[in-house]
């Protein structure tokens, strides 16, 4: 007798008998609840969530789910755009419980679960006066950034998440149990830099970590009128910047909800005081700006002054490309589509990459995204599914519209659902063929599909 799409009872009950986490289907407590995800445009229902306590869990899902001929989704953070996390009458299995943590403040390391999220790992991090490069959004999850490149503050003094990633309990899609690290297997190893989830879950990941207690950030604005000369005087402001500082630029709504917009730079910096005070001041002099919220706070407050725009069960659709420089026709081009944005939660962000995350080899990780400059941005965010329609249109149209003024470098974690093969090799440029070559190697049937997918 099948319970569900593709799923014998017997087989169930075998596995309910020594799963340690929870096991749900439609109708169960939990399960309306544990299949939502951060995009609230996202609903889908798979067949079985298997909410896992460990590797061990997740190891005995995955050779339930080939046993029984079910498709496999995996869910971290839940917090990826492109709602890849849940899929129809598949088994999802869901990291979420999974939130175990430990620094070793000795080693500067730190381990922690697929399930952990951002603002959990940086609070256990700062307990130590350490940290490492996570995401812009506390509520992000760790692994699916990670694996995807993991961009962030800290990522112009100490590179991205996956270039301090040191090694991955991963469960192959055999259901095997793994340790890999640059010893164990450097290709794998190579692989899970930035390959996202196509070649096995990360059921914990270890981290290094860097000495890092207070830093310098916030928010300086001017009126939007002021947008065309404000972006090319940061355009000129962060050439030769110090891998202290990172600043990124936005055509933002003002926080307050009264949807008046504005033209932003969000600055942090990891130096000194006297460094700090150095560097930012022809941020907060210039215009002068209206507003300037700028001061020393800890880091994983920095963390998370972003995530009261992103907020769990809004509609988000996104679109990004990297720019070949922020030309006066970009310039223009953004302050025009911005007039017309149909949100007052939806950004035009440019992301500033210099620094260490650009004196990795394109070559050294899987993530080839290592020259200076920015990465162009739109998070279209809205409440309301009666305005779906206008809030895709105008992000499609956008982003034609710079057109001219982008490269055809993709950056993986922003991929939308509606975006397909040429978008994710664009994501990984000259390491494509590589990736190609690995996946048949570790998963040659493309067990690990539900994600930004390299076929093998």
């Amino acid at each position: 007798m099948a319970t569900e799409v593709g799923i014998e009872a017997d087989q169930l009950e075998a596995l309910r008998a020594a799963f340690g986490g929870t096991l749900l289907q439609a109708g169960d407590d939990g399960y309306e609840e544990a299949r939502r995800v951060h995009n609230g445009m996202v609903d889908r229902r798979p067949a079985l969530i298997a909410r896992c306590h460990g590797a061990a869990d997740v190891a005995d899902a995955v050779r339930f789910a080939r046993a029984s001929g079910l498709e496999i989704c995996v869910r971290g953070g839940g917090h990826n755009v492109a709602g890849r996390a849940v899929a129809d009458d598949a088994l999802m299995i869901d990291l979420s419980p999974m939130k175990g943590i430990h620094v070793d403040p000795q080693a500067m390391t730190l381990r922690a679960q697929g399930g952990v999220l951002w603002h959990e790992l940086n609070r256990e991090a700062a307990a130590h006066g350490l940290a490492t490069t996570g995401g812009a959004i506390s509520t992000t999850g760790i692994a699916g950034l990670t694996l995807g490149g993991g961009l962030g503050w800290l990522m112009a003094k100490h590179g991205l998440a996956t270039d301090n990633l040191l090694g991955v309990e991963l469960i192959t899609a055999d259901g095997d149990i793994v340790e890999v690290t640059e010893e164990s297997d450097a290709d794998l190893f190579w692989a899970l830099r930035g390959g996202g989830g196509n070649f096995g879950i990360a059921a914990s990941l270890k981290y290094r970590l860097h000495p890092l207690q207070t830093i310098t950030g916030g928010l300086i604005a001017h009126p939007v009128d002021r947008a065309a000369d404000m972006l090319r005087f940061y355009r000129e402001a962060v050439q030769g910047c110090s891998d202290d500082l990172t600043v990124f630029a936005a055509l933002v709504h003002a926080p307050d909800g009264s949807g008046m917009k504005l033209a932003a730079m969000v600055a942090f910096h990891t130096g000194t005081p006297e460094e700090a005070d150095r560097d930012l001041a022809p941020f907060k002099e210039w215009g002068p700006p209206a507003v300037v919220e700028v001061g020393p706070m800890p880091y994983p407050v920095m963390n998370t002054i972003l995530d009261g725009n992103y907020q769990t069960g809004t509609l988000n659709y996104w679109l990004s490309s990297f720019t070949s420089g922020i030309t006066d026709g970009l310039i223009e081009v953004a302050v025009d589509r911005y007039a017309s944005v149909p949100s007052p939660m939806t950004a035009i962000l440019l992301e500033h990459f210099h620094g260490a995350v650009c004196r990795v080899g394109i070559e050294e990780t899987a993530v080839p995204h290592r020259e200076e400059g920015w990465n162009l941005l739109l998070p279209s965010v809205w409440t309301d599914p009666a305005d779906n329609d206008a809030n895709i249109a105008w992000t499609r149209d956008t982003h034609a519209a710079f057109g001219e003024h982008l490269t055809d470098r993709r950056w993986l974690n922003y991929l939308g659902d509606d975006q397909g093969a040429d978008a994710v090799r664009a994501a990984y440029g000259p390491n494509y063929d590589r990736l190609v070559e690995l996946k048949r190697r570790y998963d040659p049937d493309n067990v690990f599909h539900h994600n930004h997918n390299i076929q093998p």
